[in-house]
């Protein structure tokens, strides 16, 4: 059921006030953050109705059950709870869970065990939003990684990794029909999500930089209600070495697309599973949630989504949503008790410098890997493939040189019918468009495969690839390393054989518009290959 036309937002009389101090203020995170100055004279807290009113059908009817609504009350001094049907801690048949764990300077294994009411706890149903003292820890990271303060309406939420809470915040912000704004390349795995809800999507395209906010005002300012239904209001990003894309949004666009939010009355859903693993060499931007706060004006417009799975364990299924009260009440449902015990254990054992430093090392991990395969790359597909090294993530986002058909290529046949026989499997970029468009790209992971084993990888794919090639079109060196700009090219000769114009070709004119049609796709293939 798709909303009525949207209405005029007046941005001034939305949120509370609260008065700053006037003069620069620095826009930071952690020390490797990118920083700039804003000049603030107040900030304006979104109030909890606006969100109310952002909430799907479904949301809006959820209600919370009567007993887990009554669950915090159990943890009050002298109370005697008959409230709920927990099962009797003596009935579980674990004594202890003992686990080894590395330390992450010193990488000396320690145990560390789970026992007595720590267990219990482990075992026992848990609080909608997560084990308390988790919760509280994450928190305080929060505070610390991305600059922000304690009672500004946000807070913490636990979910079962950061996709199932995804799922959770998209059935709770959209209905079916309405219309969410997707960058492009997008992440696969959401789509599924959003076809099954019968949502659309309005695809913005992005660049090295991130999102194009000239793309993203363009397609939000020519929004006609009367034929696409009203104006999306839900805009969803991964900042951080999109995947597949790879792309580390610069600090001046993600400052571009909050300003956009905030004219167009936009949530952005900041997915970020890779902020820790950011490597580039350029300090990390601040976040979408960082910024929110510090450039002043309107606050509460980021919905952050972060997980455990890339930094402690994908197994633990353990991720964390953080976002203004009312939109996490209406998401949150009950995370695993087990896995947030033992990362709660974790992390008192690092602390949060020790928790940090992991974060770090496992960066570099990454880093490494990311350097040793863009060296494969360079040395067996050079002349067959364009990329960028990323900054972040676990993936590289390749052009790959393939013939067209009829104007277009793509490596989704390709990778199907072509590279699996070779023994080699990477993801098609096609699947990271909604739109279903063409593309030559392809989405490679360095994550788990062997120096040896990549290499391999990539002299297959190489093989395969120069199989696919046309020998009478083949790219010199120059021509297909994109150096050779259209007035460099050589002047199309006058004549042109009649045969290879083809039949329907007699006129003067038509041998002109074929003749140069044929040199251009002759000498142009490999930067048409390049730059589609």
């Amino acid at each position: 059921m798709a909303r009525s036309k949207s209405k005029a937002y007046t941005p001034a009389a939305a949120g509370r006030h609260l008065p700053v101090s006037s003069g620069n203020q620095s826009i930071a995170g952690s020390s490797r953050h990118e920083t700039t100055t804003s000049s603030l004279t107040e900030i304006r807290f979104l109030p909890p109705e606006y969100y109310s009113s952002r909430l799907s059908t479904v949301a809006q009817h959820r209600k919370p059950s009567p007993i887990w609504d009554l669950f915090s009350v159990e943890g009050k001094p002298g109370m005697l709870s008959m409230l709920a049907g927990k099962p009797h801690p003596s009935t579980f048949p674990f004594e202890h869970i003992t686990l080894g764990f590395r330390t992450p300077n010193t990488q000396k294994i320690t145990n560390m065990t789970l026992q007595e009411d720590e267990l219990e706890t482990a075992l026992q149903y848990g609080m909608t939003a997560g084990i308390p003292e988790l919760v509280g820890w994450v928190e305080g990271m929060m505070r610390t990684v991305h600059s922000r303060g304690e009672n500004e309406g946000w807070r913490v939420s636990m979910g079962a990794g950061s996709q199932d809470l995804l799922y959770k915040a998209f059935n709770a912000l959209l209905n079916p029909g309405d219309t969410i704004l997707v960058e492009g390349p997008t992440y696969p795995t959401i789509m599924p999500i959003l076809d099954a809800m019968s949502c659309q999507y309005a695809i913005v395209d992005s660049d090295e930089d991130g999102i194009s906010t000239v793309d993203l005002e363009k397609v939000l300012s020519t929004w006609d209600e009367d034929v696409k239904g009203p104006l999306p209001r839900v805009l969803y990003t991964v900042p951080f070495g999109s995947n597949p894309g790879g792309v580390t949004a610069s600090l001046q666009r993600r400052i571009g697309v909050l300003q956009l939010a905030r004219r167009y009355d936009l949530l952005i859903l900041e997915d970020d599973p890779y902020y820790f693993l950011y490597y580039g060499d350029a300090p990390r931007p601040p976040s979408y949630f960082t910024l929110d706060r510090q450039l002043g004006g309107e606050v509460g417009r980021v919905l952050r989504f972060d997980s455990f799975s890339k930094i402690l364990s994908s197994g633990f299924r353990l991720g964390w949503l953080t976002g203004p009260d009312r939109l996490l009440v209406a998401i949150e449902r009950h995370p695993n008790s087990l896995s947030q015990v033992i990362i709660l254990k974790l992390l008192k054992e690092w602390g949060l410098e020790g928790f940090l430093a992991h974060t770090s090392r496992t960066a570099d991990f990454y880093r490494q890997r990311r350097d040793t395969l863009n060296a494969y790359l360079e040395r067996h597909l050079a002349e067959l493939a364009e990329w960028k090294p990323p900054d972040a993530s676990m993936f590289f986002w390749i052009k790959l040189r393939l013939p067209y058909q009829n104007r277009e290529a793509d490596s989704t046949a390709f990778i199907r019918d072509k590279a699996i026989s070779k023994g080699v499997l990477v993801l098609p970029g096609a699947t990271a468009f909604p739109d279903g468009r063409k593309t030559t790209r392809v989405r490679l992971s360095f994550s788990l495969l062997s120096d040896q084993e990549m290499e391999e990888a990539i002299k297959r794919l190489a093989e395969v690839l120069r199989e696919e090639q046309p020998h009478s079109v083949l790219p010199s060196p120059t021509i297909s390393r994109m150096s050779v700009e259209p007035e460099q090219l050589p002047t199309p000769p006058s004549e042109i054989d009649q045969h290879a114009l083809g039949p329907g070709s007699n006129s003067s004119a038509g041998k002109k518009r074929k003749g140069r049609k044929v040199w251009l796709d002759y000498v142009m293939y490999p930067v048409y290959a390049h730059r589609r």
